[in-house]
């Protein structure tokens, strides 16, 4: 690696102000599972590297407001395994489970991943069909963004220089809802997903009927997706198999993917539609269960 300096702030203020002391040479460490990994190949090269892992308060999960509110620095293995998100976001936990492997899981912090966009990453998925919000705190103040807003491409966010995430808010799921996140792997658990899928499916009190779908695909785009095309299929409708494949060819019009060596992309379009299916499959039949 080249040289740079290393700094480690205590408090948020604090941190904010070594980055505008430092401008475009500063860049954020936290779990460093990508940033050192990045570094190593001289892909980024900062002249100072400012450590959030002594910053007070950003380690927190919390209920709010119908809400869960986790912090940056909450690890994923720490979301995994949070009582409060396997009570009130079961979904939300076991997509984490399925990061990679526990090595990597005690590293990696929520905060970090958001801004580092890699759109193969499993939790965005997820979030995004949660409906989360994005905090972000800069020298201007705070401000808040949904998550679909706050990637806007291949490893490019809405953050701004200087600005940093502080905390992810995640809606609660209405009564009468099933969700589910499915990935197809390739090869390893520690492999990026070929296609990786987040479905919640919302029923009408009959209990059959579908009030509302979300939808969300990672790994076949430049940013992680919403399948909205293929969302507006479903309010009203019962369970079928005609409707799944419907739901499935749809959503393929929404993808963008990249051929490597997880598949092609003709291959990860296809996948997409077979794997839309199985999750919307999979968030309905929870959702029955759940009235």
């Amino acid at each position: 690696m080249n040289a740079f300096e290393y700094r480690a702030p205590r408090g948020l203020d604090e941190a904010l102000a070594v980055l505008r002391e430092h401008g475009e040479e500063a860049r954020v460490v936290a779990g460093g599972t990508a940033l050192v990994t990045m570094m190593r190949q001289h892909l980024v090269r900062p002249g100072c590297l400012v450590s959030l892992r002594d910053v007070q308060g950003l380690n927190r999960i919390e209920a709010t407001n119908g809400a869960l509110r986790l912090g940056a620095l909450v690890t994923h293995r720490e979301a995994e395994v949070s009582p409060l998100v396997r009570e009130r976001l079961p979904v939300l936990a076991e997509t984490f489970r399925r990061v990679a492997t526990v090595r990597i899981r005690h590293m990696a912090t929520i905060g970090g991943a958001l801004a580092h966009a890699d759109p193969n990453q499993d939790p965005p998925v997820t979030l995004l069909a949660l409906g989360a919000r994005v905090e972000i705190r800069g020298a201007r103040g705070h401000r808040e963004l949904p998550l679909g807003e706050f990637f806007r491409d291949y490893y490019e966010t809405a953050l701004e220089p200087g600005e940093l995430v502080t905390a992810v808010t995640v809606p609660l799921l209405p009564v009468a809802s099933g969700a589910t996140f499915l990935k197809f792997l390739p090869r390893t658990a520690d492999d990026y997903a070929t296609v990786a899928v987040a479905a919640i499916v919302t029923l009408e009190p009959d209990g059959e009927r579908c009030r509302e779908a979300r939808i969300a695909l990672g790994s076949v785009g430049m940013t992680p997706l919403r399948g909205r095309v293929a969302e507006a299929l479903l309010p009203g409708q019962r369970l079928s198999e005609s409707l799944l494949q419907a739901a499935g060819e749809a959503v393929k019009g929404a993808v963008d993917p990249l051929s490597d060596h997880r598949g092609s992309a003709a291959y990860k379009r296809e996948m997409t539609g077979v794997m839309v299916g199985r999750a919307l499959s999979q968030a309905w039949e929870a959702a029955r269960g759940a009235r």
